[in-house]
């Protein structure tokens, strides 16, 4: 029993290290679109046009300010197994900084590359959160602090989600604006995400589902 529960653990983890390299290339793409990235990346990927610290490293930076948070909310109630975000998104920002230093030379030359590169990036990002979702294993800070805040109120989790997802956008854009007087970092590409991601990580699920033959009551990976 205890093989097969080490087993499951071990699957778990493989399939969230997929996912995160997977969404690694996404935000690359998004970086390299120029047109904004998704959300959750936004405050990092402003804050690495406005300093010489590179996104990866800026985005563990910023996943470990979200893991304090959640711990200052949940205190005693804060899973200690949820500590191990810390190390999967120290994973996460390595991934970002090698795919962005492979892709150095992917520079659109018009609107038209940008959008359609924006569009990549997102199903790209889609599919490695579907990855990541669907793991079973440790939850992002992005999500974790989204849950956090719902474990202390009566806020649901979608709505919840929304506001963490909209909060670091306004954030983004304020720190866009302070340092450069515009948007650098931050524009059409972060809100084509923050609309076309879920829609399209239902679409990779009904797909997975169909594939394994089961119900959307049942999680894809199980």
């Amino acid at each position: 029993m205890d093989n097969i529960k080490v087993k499951t653990i071990l699957r778990n983890y493989i399939v969230l290290i997929i996912g995160l390299f997977i969404m690694s290339w996404g935000v690359c793409l998004s970086v390299r679109c120029n047109l904004g990235t998704t959300p959750i990346s936004a405050i990092p990927n402003v804050l690495s046009f406005a300093t010489d610290i590179s996104l990866g490293t800026l985005t563990i930076i910023f996943n470990a300010l979200l893991l304090l948070i959640q711990i200052l909310i949940l205190r005693s109630k804060f899973p200690r197994i949820q500590l191990f975000q810390l190390v999967v998104t120290t994973i996460f920002g390595y991934f970002i900084d090698f795919a962005l230093s492979l892709t150095t030379n992917l520079i659109p030359q018009n609107t038209t590359e940008q959008i359609l590169l924006c569009i990549l990036g997102c199903f790209v990002i889609a599919l490695g959160v579907f990855f990541e979702v669907n793991s079973h294993a440790v939850i992002l800070p992005g999500e974790g602090v989204s849950i956090a805040i719902c474990t202390v109120s009566s806020i649901k989790f979608e709505k919840m989600k929304v506001i963490f997802d909209s909060t670091n956008v306004i954030i983004a854009v304020i720190i866009s604006l302070y340092y450069f007087g515009g948007f650098v970092g931050v524009g059409m590409g972060t809100i084509l995400a923050g609309i076309v991601v879920g829609y399209i990580i239902r679409f990779y699920k009904k797909i997975a589902l169909m594939i394994l033959g089961k119900n959307e009551d049942n999680p894809v990976t199980n």
